[in-house]
Order: structure tokens, then C-alpha cells, then sequence
């Protein structure tokens, strides 16, 4: 599976730790920064993973900010992007059967000792449900679709 990935300064850690189990497990990886702990601003992270995953370039994004909450809020302003916040394997595949989330955003500074790779491989490897979750996901389409051609909400 084709990867992007971005972390702002709080995440830069496990960004470094996910790109590196991602590779090994065979995925393609691209990592869009940042690489240092410098103070950076997540909006610019979240804004180039989430162009590729909107455009079709990436079938995946990854995001990790100090609490994921930044990320998820500026992801979710792409057309075509579902990003959800989860520090648990549980909301890692709910998001995934009823959301069809396509970018996961983790708080990097509140996952603490739980096992972050487990959480992302099942988010990777869960399937959506579709059926009644397909109907929902059309309405949030046609918000997209409203407020792209102006008429609001």
C-alpha cells in the first residue's frame, strides 16, 4: 500500500519509528516531514499528506501531532479526506468499517506505551462495511460537493 506520512515536531519520534516498521512490512512509504523537534506548524503536514491522499497519489495518510486534534481538523478541510483521531486499536478499526477513514491522525504525546504499530495495522488491514455506512458517507460527499460549489451549508 502507498503511504503518506507527517508529523509535526510532536510526532517526529514515531513518525520516524512508523516509517521504518511500514517499509519493513512492504508498504511504499513516503515521508513528508517534519525531521527534526524544532517547532514547526502541523497545518503545513497535514496540507501535504492529505493533497496526495485527496489527489489519488497516496491510498493512505498517516498524521501525528502532539494531541492529533490539529491534524485532524486541518485534514479534514480536503475534499475526499476522512480523517479520524484514534488512540486506540478499537477507534482504529471502527473508523475503518464505519468511516472509511483514509487518514489516521495519532497524538503523539498521548499514546504512551500502547502498541502503536498494532494500532496501525489494524487500521491498515480493516475493511469498511459499507452498507448502511455507504449511505452516510454519500451525505458527507454531497456537503463536500455544496459547499465546493458555494451554496453553502
Amino acid at each position: 500500500m502507498h503511504i503518506s506520512i507527517g508529523s509535526d515536531h510532536r510526532g517526529v519520534q514515531i513518525k520516524a519509528r512508523l516509517v521504518s516498521s511500514l517499509s519493513a512490512a512492504g508498504h511504499q512509504v513516503e515521508d513528508l516531514g517534519t525531521d527534526c523537534e524544532q517547532s514547526v506548524d502541523y497545518p503545513d503536514f497535514a496540507s501535504a499528506v492529505c493533497r496526495r491522499v485527496a489527489a489519488g497519489q497516496a491510498e493512505r495518510g498517516i498524521l501525528i501531532c502532539g494531541t492529533g486534534m490539529g491534524m485532524t481538523i486541518a485534514a479534514n478541510k480536503f475534499k475526499g479526506v476522512r480523517a479520524a483521531n484514534c488512540f486506540d486499536q478499537v477507534m482504529a478499526e471502527l473508523c475503518r468499517r464505519h468511516n472509511n477513514a483514509n487518514v489516521l491522525c495519532l497524538p503523539g504525546d498521548l499514546i504512551g506505551d500502547r502498541p502503536i504499530d498494532e494500532l496501525v495495522n489494524i487500521w491498515l488491514a480493516t475493511e469498511f462495511d459499507a452498507g448502511r455506512h455507504e449511505r452516510r458517507l454519500e451525505k458527507i460527499v454531497l456537503i463536500e460537493d455544496e459547499h465546493e460549489a458555494g451554496s453553502g451549508i
